[in-house]
């Protein structure tokens, strides 16, 4: 099940990438949702989808280093 969540929530942020703040908010959710371990592959995504859309990078606040 959790696992599940994980690539549900890739699914939910790529769907969402196109607008910054909707963005933002979905990270946030998934941060309280998600086991540690999967917030870090989360983490591994969401960078690689700050290549591809530079201005989800203000959403990098939320992701401790």
């Amino acid at each position: 099940m959790a696992r599940a969540m994980l690539e549900y929530t890739k699914t939910v942020l790529n769907k969402v990438s196109f607008d910054v703040s909707l963005f933002c908010r979905e990270v946030q959710k998934a941060l309280t949702r998600l086991l540690p371990y999967e917030i870090e592959e989360l983490k591994i995504f969401i960078h690689s989808l700050i290549q591809q859309n530079p201005e989800l990078n203000q959403c990098l606040i939320y992701l401790k280093p």
